[in-house]
């Protein structure tokens, strides 16, 4: 599978936001994101949701997808099942590098498919936060989005993570994650950050996904 689309169009399919929350005392950040997909709810929540569909634009997935049960993304984020109502949403923890955050996903009806928003909630050091802003994880949520855009398009070709890895690099990855980048700050500024320190924050987000790393 090769991937071809519009970096430009396809970032201008998520609508983003930035909330400030709270959890327990601690202040978190609210990454939101929103696609509409034409599709049925029916199909997009199989494609959300199956183990054999979500190998296919995402990571394998291991575990009990069940409320109470405990998942495994390959090589990244695991966690327990908070709710799972089908085909409305779910949320799950997301337990990444010895954090803990939440991540929701509802699917809405639509005039012309579905529309699926991601919510993802965190306590983000400071430090963090100045150096790479909501990019630093909206950026990968962006790329998941497309990868399942590109599923709901073509259901039976999985996409191939060494040509997504490729592509990322490429110019057309590269005006990709810069766009959206600039998506999360601009939602980071309308919460209230600085608009210049947004901006350099997403100039390194964009760095820290489009540089090969070295040997």
């Amino acid at each position: 599978m090769t991937i071809t689309i519009d970096p430009v169009a396809t970032a201008g399919l998520v609508a983003r936001e930035i909330r400030t929350g709270e959890r327990d005392g601690a202040p978190t950040k609210i990454a939101v994101a929103r696609r509409a997909y034409a599709t049925d709810r029916a199909d997009l929540w199989e494609a959300v949701t199956s183990p054999e569909r979500i190998r296919r634009w995402f990571l394998p997935v291991t575990g009990d997808l069940a409320v109470g049960g405990r998942y495994q993304l390959e090589g990244n984020a695991g966690g327990t099942v908070e709710r799972c109502t089908a085909p409305d949403g779910f949320a799950v923890t997301w337990e990444f590098g010895g954090s803990v955050s939440w991540l929701s996903v509802t699917l809405a009806p639509a005039e012309d498919g579905t529309v699926l928003e991601l919510v993802h909630e965190a306590v983000v050091p400071q430090e963090l936060w100045d150096q790479y802003g909501p990019g630093a994880t909206g950026v990968g949520w962006d790329l998941g989005l497309m990868g399942l855009g590109l599923h709901v398009a073509d259901p039976a070709t999985p996409l191939d993570p060494q040509v997504a890895e490729a592509w990322t690099l490429s110019p057309d990855g590269v005006a990709f994650a810069r766009l959206a980048a600039t998506g999360w700050a601009d939602a980071a500024v309308a919460d209230g950050d600085d608009p210049v320190a947004a901006r350099a924050a997403a100039e390194r987000t964009v760095a820290f996904y489009t540089t090969v790393p070295e040997a």
